[in-house]
């Protein structure tokens, strides 16, 4: 059964996007939408579920140039580097989401006038207080 093919403004639509998004993914190499007589891009299933893929991994950080090997049938060993180092990005996101937590849950818990001075509070920062917080792009004080 051949899937039905949709407008790029109703792909753009479905997806809450703008139409100039898709055609930078196609720019990118990420789509390749089917052409019909007038050269207009016609989307069908398969386009669509590349579309999710983009999507979702946009929402968990990886950037189009990692979309794209991730999406390519030719970098199988580079597809399993990429998503090696995205695996640990995300669990070092999701460790300081977890701090970041605890810390705004004491300060809603907490009944003190001025939270930064209550030792409850400074202990969820005391890594950063310490210096020994790693930050993306920048290292721990020594």
């Amino acid at each position: 059964m051949k899937s039905s093919l949709r407008s790029i403004g109703d792909t753009a639509t479905r997806f809450g996007l703008d139409t100039h998004v898709l055609r930078h993914w196609e720019d990118k190499g990420l789509l390749q939408p089917e052409r019909d007589g007038a050269d207009r891009r016609r989307y069908g299933d398969d386009d669509l579920v590349r579309i999710a893929v983009i999507l979702r991994s946009k929402a968990a950080g990886m950037t189009l140039d990692q979309i794209a090997v991730l999406l390519d049938d030719d970098h199988g060993p580079r597809r399993h580097a990429v998503l090696q180092e995205h695996i640990a990005e995300l669990d070092r996101r999701m460790a300081e989401m977890q701090l970041s937590r605890a810390m705004t849950v004491h300060a809603f818990e907490c009944e003190a006038h001025d939270v930064t001075r209550c030792p409850g509070f400074r202990s969820t920062i005391q890594d950063v207080l310490d210096g020994t917080a790693a930050w993306p792009g920048t290292q721990a004080l020594p």
